[in-house]
């Protein structure tokens, strides 16, 4: 065996010896116990079975400004600010589809209205650090159990194309007695916009001779969620 060949068989060791001590360590200790990175590098480790991930998980962090941010952010803003791995933007999509099961879910069978924050967590964790404009509607069965979470338009930076007859006719052929309007703002600000407060009104207009009730219309941002119902806009 070469030099060079040596070199490259230590170095695997110490990568495989420093891993195995950090998942002995994370098995061991309590939950959120561990430093963030520290999570992110494991998280690493089946994308780049070769590397030290420690200063990959750092950078990340550093880039992100915490996990909810990571984990939550569209799959080509990761790979524009950090160049990511396909298998790594594969591990952090499973972990968006995983986590937003953890809040809302049809199969659960429960009036998410009683279960408010899980409703609020599930949109800040899909919406909140989405980098462009995406308007969703949660369809409600008459005892408010979810039965279709949908995103019905994505649109730029700043606005998204909404049209009440097509969220009319949704909700007929989901058969919903009731919707929740979600739509985020990625500028950071939570406060409706007049079209916003506009739009808002036409489409519970539009689902009035329906009888079809807009329980409310929520605005996201990464630190702010903003509630028309809440706000007496509705």
């Amino acid at each position: 065996m070469s030099n060079k060949d040596k070199s490259k068989e230590t170095e695997l060791n110490i990568y495989v010896g420093h891993r195995k001590r950090v998942k002995e360590k994370f098995l061991r200790a309590p939950i959120r116990t561990l430093p963030d990175y520290e999570l992110i590098e494991m998280l690493l480790f089946n994308c780049y079975p070769r590397r030290d991930t420690k200063p990959k998980a750092k950078a990340l962090l550093n880039k992100f400004g915490s996990i909810k941010a990571l984990i939550s952010a569209d799959l080509e803003t990761i790979k524009d600010i950090s160049e990511a791995s396909d298998s790594l933007l594969y591990q952090i999509k499973l972990l968006q589809d995983i986590f937003s099961r953890l809040f809302i879910s049809p199969e659960e069978n429960v009036n998410i209205l009683s279960n408010w924050n899980a409703v609020l967590n599930y949109c800040n964790l899909t919406m909140g650090f989405q980098n462009c404009e995406i308007f969703r509607v949660l369809y409600l069965n008459k005892k408010n159990v979810l039965i279709h979470d949908e995103i019905l338009q994505t649109g730029t930076v700043d606005r998204v194309a909404i049209y009440p007859r097509e969220i009319a006719k949704k909700s007929l052929s989901y058969s919903a007695s009731a919707i929740i309007l979600v739509h985020n703002h990625p500028s950071g600000e939570a406060s409706p916009s007049p079209e916003d407060i506009e739009i808002t009104h036409k489409i519970i207009k539009a689902l009035e001779p329906l009888s079809i009730v807009v329980h409310d219309h929520l605005i996201i941002s990464k630190d702010k969620t903003f509630s028309f119902k809440n706000s007496g806009l509705i």
